[in-house]
């Protein structure tokens, strides 16, 4: 019913969404489809809509709910899933917002400093809306990531020519290449690598023996270079537990269910044989968390 509703009113403005939504906390999962087949463009004017309806910002009512529904002071009839909606709260951010959060969280959790690559991008993409990283970068990480991470944070308008960072002359000139050149510009530069050596960069990194830069290096070059294999590749990891970044799954499918979701559908099934949504609902249990998960797979 709720569905129809929404969908009824598409045309309409987003009144009767809000007011839907507003009225409906404790059955919130009801509503979970039909915020998901939202653009970007119209989540936002939902957000906007029921500030101004009802003087609450949206996300932070749903992180109200998450904490609300977490708490044992609630009756169980009208708690919904604090996943849920926290996994809501996180779709409902515009993308700078949400990579500012995630960013947070990510640097006050202690975990290999690898996994903050993921939303590296959107801060390099929307320098104008982002606020950099740098300083908790630098306060947050150690030894070879401290050269590397701060440079990626960097806005394209403020890398400079004719940078020099001291240190080996090979990391010297990678951190060099990485401080002057955007993300098409590198995921050019590893290509015509392979065409004149006749083989990928990685395959040269595993003769070297960097240690940590090395492997942190393979890990962006990655991700630059084939950005829905390596998405499908962490997704994997995060379902099946092999990877210490617990947060991986929820985050990917938000933050890249409308950017490139159909290419990295592909991969997970080229890779793994399987369907993305079939691994979801084999790694997650049945509920309402799941079919967002699910929807968000397949957006």
């Amino acid at each position: 019913m709720a569905m129809k509703m929404l969908t009824m009113s598409r045309n309409s403005g987003f009144e009767n969404e809000c007011k839907e939504i507003h009225d409906s906390w404790g059955r919130l999962s009801q509503l979970v489809r039909a915020l998901v087949t939202r653009t970007r463009l119209e989540r936002q004017q939902i957000r906007e809509t029921y500030k101004a309806l009802y003087g609450e910002d949206l996300v932070n009512r749903l992180q109200k709910e998450a904490e609300m529904s977490s708490s044992n002071n609630r009756n169980e009839a009208f708690v919904v899933s604090p996943k849920l909606c926290a996994a809501l709260s996180m779709f409902m951010l515009e993308p700078h917002e949400r990579d500012a959060v995630v960013a947070r969280r990510l640097f006050n959790k202690v975990i290999r400093p690898t996994t903050r690559l993921l939303w590296r991008f959107s801060w390099v993409e929307n320098p104008a809306k982002s606020s950099s990283p740098n300083k908790h970068i630098k306060q947050d990480t150690e030894g070879s990531w401290t050269k590397i991470l701060p440079i990626l944070s960097l806005p394209i308008h403020t890398k400079r020519e004719g940078s020099y960072i001291s240190g080996v002359i090979e990391e010297a000139v990678v951190l060099e290449i990485l401080s002057k050149r955007s993300i098409p510009q590198m995921k050019l530069t590893i290509s015509s690598y392979k065409h004149i050596y006749g083989h990928d960069y990685t395959k040269s990194l595993k003769k070297g023996n960097s240690g940590e830069f090395e492997n942190a290096l393979k890990r962006l070059v990655k991700c630059i270079h084939n950005p829905p294999n390596y998405y499908a590749k962490t997704l994997h990891g995060s379902m099946k537990g092999t990877t210490t970044d617990k947060g991986g799954l929820l985050r990917l499918l938000v933050s890249r269910a409308e950017v490139e979701m159909d290419e990295i559908r592909k991969a997970y099934k080229n890779k793994y044989g399987i369907e993305l949504r079939d691994a979801i609902c084999e790694s997650i249990p049945s509920g309402d968390y799941r079919d967002f998960l699910v929807a968000l797979a397949t957006k």
